[in-house]
């Protein structure tokens, strides 16, 4: 899987080694209640969670990339390009531990991914699986240029879809 750069960050397979940053990312609540998969915060829970990404590189040749910022090497979260099975479609998706929320890694991870399954994916469309309860991902969402979709339920929770057409 290809490694991107953006201004401020380094968007890199993850890898085991990510295991410890990623678990205690995770096991902040307020970081694993606004995600669109439950997630638990136990480092178990973690472990399945990282395997996940990690697998779903083997199968799709994409998934997640670890987000890193240039200027410290800090692991700051995942995003990346995301579709498992049973998905509503080609998503981009976003988790950053809470001490790099408001930096806008989020917006420029988010818009290096899409920008990618728009150009190596050759996707049509791109999508969003965002809670209601997650403003700050639907302002993400909508600063790459996502609009509002449609609402749904994606395992057994309420989902806003939001997401664009190839430009």
């Amino acid at each position: 899987m290809t490694e991107l750069e953006t201004e401020r960050l380094v968007l890199r397979p993850l890898t085991g080694d990510d295991f410890d940053d990623y678990a205690a990312m995770l096991a902040d609540p307020q970081v694993a209640g606004g995600l669109a998969e439950t997630v638990g915060t136990s480092p178990s829970d973690a472990w399945r969670s990282l395997a996940t990404f990690i697998g779903h590189r083997e199968i799709r040749g994409f998934s997640h990339w670890a987000v890193v910022e240039k200027s410290t090497g800090r692991f700051a979260g995942r995003a990346g390009p995301w579709r498992p099975h049973g998905f509503p479609g080609l998503g981009v998706g976003w988790c950053l531990a809470r001490a790099h929320w408001g930096k806008g890694y989020a917006t420029e991870a988010a818009r290096a991914a899409l920008a990618y399954c728009f150009t190596e994916l050759d996707a049509d469309e791109v999508i969003s699986v965002i809670t209601p309860a997650n403003r700050r991902s639907v302002a993400v969402a909508e600063r790459i240029g996502h609009r509002h979709l449609r609402d749904t339920e994606y395992r057994g929770q309420a989902v806003h879809i939001y997401g664009q057409r190839r430009p």
